[in-house]
């Protein structure tokens, strides 16, 4: 077990970087994951590798430092799960970016959202125009929600999975 304390070590602690990390650089940068994005983070897991692994290329090696990182996330959703305060700061908390068709725009500087991306999450809502948006929300998750219609229309959309789920009522 001496061998591997060092790998769970190595692997609790970039596991806990890396999530302190994205929550730093913001809810936009997993909700619009581009190419780039998915580089950079196929990137960072090779260069973090080598740290959690050190010089143990075994099996068991690999397997003890994918064991901590599922054992870790495991920990840390329960532990999301059971504290308002913890769950706030590390996922934030939803940003209202449309309020009765107006567009707050200091949500969307802070949230990193274009104009056009705004706009364009409306109309792939359903929503023509901004202005017919009772209120659009982004979520922790990363998603929009928007509702319209005199807030009986919901569309919660994946920013860019593209898919939409229409809630009537």
């Amino acid at each position: 077990m001496n061998t591997y304390l060092p790998i769970i070590i190595s692997s609790a602690s970039v596991y806990i970087f890396i999530v302190l990390a994205i929550r730093l650089f913001g809810k936009k940068e997993l909700a619009q994951l581009s190419v780039i994005d998915l580089v950079f983070i196929l990137l960072i897991s090779n260069s973090v590798q080598n740290a959690m692994v050190g010089s143990n290329s075994t099996l068991i090696g690999g397997l003890v430092a994918a064991t901590t990182l599922f054992v870790v996330n495991f920990l840390l959703k329960k532990a999301l799960l059971h504290s308002r305060k913890l769950n706030q700061m590390i996922q934030g908390n939803p940003l209202m970016l449309i309020y009765n068709g107006q567009i707050i725009q200091t949500h969307l500087d802070q949230a990193q959202i274009s104009l056009e991306e705004i706009e364009a999450a409306v109309r792939e809502h359903g929503v023509e125009t901004v202005k017919q948006v009772n209120l659009a929300v982004l979520e922790v998750d990363g998603n929009i929600s928007v509702l319209s219609d005199n807030f009986s229309s919901r569309s919660v959309k994946k920013r860019k999975a593209h898919r939409a789920i229409n809630k009537n009522g």
